[in-house]
């Protein structure tokens, strides 16, 4: 199975150069407010995003034969902008879902909102959306602001989508492929086409890169998904969390339209159970086992794997778009 390490080896000095980048310009004054924004980016998890964008600047900053193969690059400040700005809105963002979901814990430590109480994690929250726009607008790097700019307006529509939804019990498979672009896949997506953007791509390679994200994205929240209903996952979270949330996803709904009037009418009223009831949640992991929905879910993720594959066979061989494969495939095999 391939690792994250593995993905991380061809930037690994960018990555370290990065980390310094975020240090360097997030402090704040004050000791609650910083011990809080240093625990906040010490708990950032693999760091998927910015890791995507360093890889995509690079793979796209080879043209033809100006560089072996195997040479050694490494990203300019612009692009550590450009990865500082999606990673620590996605740590915004993290933040305020823990707030929402009244989690205790993030990546197997307590979260924000645990540690400090509600109010002030969303405090620190928008202190942290704030400070990178103000980073992003005063390196007048404006380009990049600009198109990150939309994420944080979409990442809020996706959330507000998955309440209704979550609350109406109504989830439709367009519903939910609507809501996973808007939470999971758009900034993903942001990701890689800022890294492309950073060193002067063209605006077809933007794009490309844009879509290879976006498809990267929707194939990373369909894997969650699936794994919510693994026992045997590794991710850290309780199984079956979703469930107890009200959350219809993919290996729900897979099993859901293949149901008689009668049995959908039946999951329905065990969903509205489950956050006290763990006998219906049982029951609806029986459901969907029995169902297959698990397994119909992943031929659905791996063919945005696919997808994504597909959009890298346009690049020269390099060591950059060789870590972006081997990240297809560790968003498809993943446990955790």
């Amino acid at each position: 199975m391939i690792s994250i390490d593995v993905i991380r080896k061809p930037i690994l000095a960018d990555l370290e150069a990065f980390d310094s980048f975020v240090t360097e310009n997030f402090s704040a004054e004050g000791d609650l407010l910083q011990e809080m924004l240093t625990y906040a980016l010490s708990s950032r998890g693999k760091g998927v995003r910015p890791i995507l964008t360093m890889l995509t600047a690079l793979m796209c900053s080879v043209k033809g034969g100006d560089a072996e193969c195997g040479s050694v690059r490494t990203c300019s400040k612009r692009t550590y902008l450009a990865a500082m700005l999606v990673e620590m809105i996605h740590t915004a963002s993290l933040i305020h879902d823990d707030v929402l979901d009244e989690a205790d814990e993030r990546r197997g430590k307590p979260s924000v909102n645990a540690k400090w109480q509600s109010d002030t994690a969303i405090i620190l929250g928008d202190y942290i959306l704030a400070r990178t726009m103000s980073l992003g607008m005063a390196s007048a790097q404006y380009d990049l602001v600009s198109y990150v700019g939309s994420a944080m307006a979409t990442l809020c529509e996706g959330e507000v989508l998955q309440s209704q939804h979550a609350n109406s019990y109504d989830t439709t498979r367009n519903d939910y492929f609507d809501i996973i672009y808007r939470k999971t896949a758009s900034l993903l997506g942001v990701s890689a086409a800022l890294g492309a953007l950073s060193v002067g791509a063209s605006r077809e390679e933007v794009d490309r890169m844009r879509k290879f994200g976006e498809a990267i994205g929707m194939a990373f929240q369909i894997q969650d998904d699936i794994l919510d209903y693994n026992r045997q996952n590794n991710t850290g979270k309780p199984v079956n969390n979703d469930l107890r949330e009200h959350k219809i996803t993919l290996p729900l709904i897979e099993v859901m339209e293949r149901a008689s009037e009668e049995q959908r009418a039946e999951i329905v009223e065990l969903l509205k159970r489950c956050e006290s009831d763990e006998v219906a949640v049982d029951r609806l992991q029986q459901i969907v086992d029995d169902g297959r929905g698990a397994a119909l879910a992943s031929e659905t993720m791996h063919a945005y794997i696919s997808r994504a594959m597909h959009l890298l066979s346009k690049y020269d061989d390099t060591p950059y778009r060789e870590a972006l494969i081997n990240l297809c495939t560790f968003i498809a095999e993943r446990d955790k």
